[in-house]
């Protein structure tokens, strides 16, 4: 598994995949992914359709390198359905604001199954398969190996759940934004894209005070007006997530198998502990 899918979302697909395929055909299919046997793979509609090579066996008269259709069709959740999941949703701070900012949290199956519904495949209902190939089984090895692929997909972007069961996630978000928490986040994150703007100088201008007359020397040192006899605490000052958190855990430039996110958040941490005069 650690093979095809680094994030949780990838790892929880296969895993709800697993019980439901006989395990030597997941390990055929395990090697026709990493071995580059699916000659094309694409995703759309909650439909998705392979070109998977076969093997060459004289035996039975197979003598030229098969190519098989291999077809993966889920279940969509309907609109009723999704509507409800969307309030649902909308009314959970901790869920609306990691969506909006492309972050799917680990417990949105949660979720769904306090609705009695379920984003992954729970059971061979909720999504149907088939290959051209001449293998009596389901799923066969191609099938298996277009599995892993779609896992290896949801690394690269996890809203491939919601559209494999009929919602993307340009209507998620919009659907989302409409709520009294949407907008207030939606309104938070356009404040914080606002572009650039210019300025004469990186520096603060120093600002002319006015400065009482002072009549003498003994006014200056012995005035009526005392210096404060404590110094005010500073305002915490805090860095704000949002443009980090906009990126998601794993975008186009990082290349490294662990979470975005996680390693700003340890460098925040870092930064913050070694200047705690300043933060």
């Amino acid at each position: 598994m650690a093979t095809f899918s680094r994030t949780w979302w990838g790892q929880e697909f296969i895993a709800a995949i697993e019980p439901l395929t006989d395990p030597g055909r997941l390990g055929r299919g395990r090697s026709y992914a990493s071995n580059g046997k699916v000659k094309s793979f694409d995703i759309k509609d909650g439909t998705v359709t392979a070109q998977v090579r076969g093997s060459v066996n004289p035996y039975y008269g197979v003598y030229k390198e098969p190519l098989y259709t291999t077809v993966i069709e889920f279940q969509p959740i309907s609109a009723a359905k999704w509507a409800a999941a969307i309030a649902f949703i909308a009314s959970k701070a901790s869920l609306i604001s990691r969506l909006l900012l492309n972050e799917i949290p680990n417990n949105i199956e949660d979720a769904f199954n306090t609705l009695d519904l379920n984003l992954l495949p729970h059971s061979k209902k909720d999504f149907d398969s088939h290959c051209s190939c001449p293998d009596w089984g389901n799923p066969c090895k191609h099938i298996a190996g277009v599995y892993y692929l779609v896992a290896k997909e949801l690394d690269r972007d996890p809203f491939l759940l919601f559209e494999l069961r009929g919602l993307s996630r340009e209507a998620l978000h919009t659907e989302l934004a409409k709520s009294p928490l949407g907008q207030a986040l939606s309104a938070e994150l356009q404040f914080a894209q606002r572009p650039p703007q210019a300025v004469s100088t990186y520096y603060t201008s120093p600002a002319t005070l006015s400065v009482e007359t002072i009549d003498g020397l003994r006014d200056f040192w012995q005035g009526a007006k005392r210096l404060p006899q404590a110094i005010a605490p500073l305002p915490q000052t805090l860095v704000p997530g949002i443009p980090v958190k906009k990126q998601g855990d794993f975008p186009a430039f990082w290349h490294r198998d662990n979470s975005f996110i996680e390693a700003m958040e340890v460098l925040y941490e870092q930064v913050r502990s070694k200047n705690k005069e300043v933060f």
